[in-house]
């Protein structure tokens, strides 16, 4: 019987935006364009869950490095986390994802630099 890899761990959004800030991880967001276009964690690359799921690689910027999962609430990102876990990519989910991103004051931007919102 083929050995499983072990479930993805979690981290929390301000340990997620340290580890992002000094460039230990990068952060994934796996929301579908249009809330990522409304806000999203500064630097985030965007590779929608359903893209994931049907194995669009990661963005160059990714391969080789800790990836941190997010999306709106942490489901989505959860179930990202286990693909790529199966794929062999270090990886952490965000626990709470983006809604707690911003409950907890971290920064939201939109493509151009703007003010974003979570929706």
């Amino acid at each position: 019987m083929p050995q499983l890899p072990p479930a993805p761990g979690q981290t929390t959004p301000v340990q997620a935006h340290e580890l992002a800030r000094t460039g230990a991880a990068v952060l994934l967001d796996v929301r579908e364009a249009a809330e990522f276009s409304a806000g999203h964690a500064p630097g985030a690359l965007h590779l929608p869950l359903v893209g994931l799921a049907a194995g669009v690689e990661l963005p160059p910027e990714a391969t080789g490095r800790t990836v941190l999962a997010i999306c709106r609430s942490g489901n989505r990102s959860r179930r990202a986390a286990e693909l790529l876990a199966v794929r062999g990519v270090e990886v952490l989910n965000v626990a709470g994802g983006m809604g707690a991103w911003a409950q907890a004051g971290l920064p939201v931007t939109t493509p151009r630099g703007g003010a974003g919102h979570v929706i």
